[in-house]
């Protein structure tokens, strides 16, 4: 299951998306941003979640990822809103 919210409070929009999959292991959860780190072997490049960050990051936005094995994961993507003296 994903759920996907978005809220717009405090002057931050955020969408979190939340699944209920397997759960991102801690030593993967802490490298997941490196460039051309990939748990997928010879298939994709490693530099999806590197070039998102980076995108995100240009854009004064923030990413969280909280996972639990089991249980699932979830990442919260915050932008600042436009008109608060940072976007």
């Amino acid at each position: 299951t994903v759920t996907v919210k978005e809220d717009s409070e405090r002057r931050i929009s955020t969408l979190t998306v939340e699944d209920s999959g397997d759960g991102i292991p801690e030593e993967v959860r802490v490298r997941m941003f490196e460039p051309y780190f990939s748990t997928k072997k010879d298939r994709g490049s490693g530099l999806g979640l590197t070039t998102t960050l980076a995108i995100v990051s240009r854009l004064k936005g923030t990413i969280d990822v909280r996972s639990k094995l089991g249980v699932g994961t979830t990442f919260v993507v915050g932008f600042p809103l436009a008109g608060d003296g940072n976007a």
